[in-house]
């Protein structure tokens, strides 16, 4: 019998009917991840790309991870499906009694710092960069950036998630202040698509939000529609 290097195979010690099963089959599932959020003068840009993993396979073509937190916050999420969407829920449910309280719409701010405040606190447990974006009447469109361990930034950007270590140069090169609604959705595109060319964990459709006092509207730019680049 030829010896089997367990590293370098990929296979597991569980043994289930006498055989060995790969790692991947019990790995926790992932959103991958490529997602970024940008502001302009009177709104905010969001997007994501749709592919979830688990270890090395692909499980899900599909998601969405632009997830509404109130009718103008929405969140972006990065690391763990299942610790982003109880965060996500978590949230959600906090902002509800607040704005009940308030008796008006959350702030943008207060529901980046609950997410900050879930984030830290469990910091050792979590495994979610969250990206929090809305607009609202004092402060108008906001991103804030909440990445692993708890921290949270108000940025012009940002960008997470596996697929933004390929777009840091892109996203460096072509930003620029006071973007129209348009050329957001146009450097938002462009840069996941950039993402998902490189990173295997990233792929499938590009989910597109413009978020503004008006409400959101929503863009799918399907896998055959993305833009090329150096492929041609």
């Amino acid at each position: 019998m030829a010896f089997v290097d367990r590293a370098y195979s990929g296979l597991s010690n569980n043994i289930h009917g006498g055989f060995e099963v790969p790692d991947w089959l019990s790995a926790e599932h992932s959103t991958g991840t490529s997602i970024m959020a940008v502001e302009y003068n009177g709104g905010v840009v969001i997007g994501a790309d749709s592919r979830s993993t688990t270890g090395s396979y692909i499980s899900n073509r599909f998601t969405d991870k632009l997830t509404q937190i109130t009718e103008h916050i929405y969140c972006c999420r990065s690391g763990s499906s299942a610790d982003t969407q109880a965060i996500a829920n978590i949230v959600r449910y906090h902002l509800d009694f607040h704005s009940i309280e308030l008796g008006e719409p959350p702030l943008v701010e207060a529901a980046a710092n609950i997410f900050r405040e879930l984030c830290y606190n469990y910091r050792d447990s979590l495994m979610a960069g969250i990206i929090v974006a809305g607009w609202d009447k004092r402060r108008g469109g906001q991103v804030y950036c909440v990445p692993l361990g708890g921290m949270c930034v108000r940025q012009p950007l940002a960008i997470g998630g596996s697929g933004s270590t390929y777009v840091y140069g892109y996203v460096d090169a072509h930003f620029k202040k006071d973007m129209s609604k348009k050329e957001c959705l146009e450097f938002v595109t462009n840069t996941l698509a950039l993402a998902m060319s490189r990173d295997g964990s990233s792929g499938g459709v590009v989910r597109l939000a413009d978020l503004t006092e008006k409400g959101i509207e929503r863009f799918t730019v399907l896998g055959d529609q993305l833009p090329r680049f150096y492929e041609g």
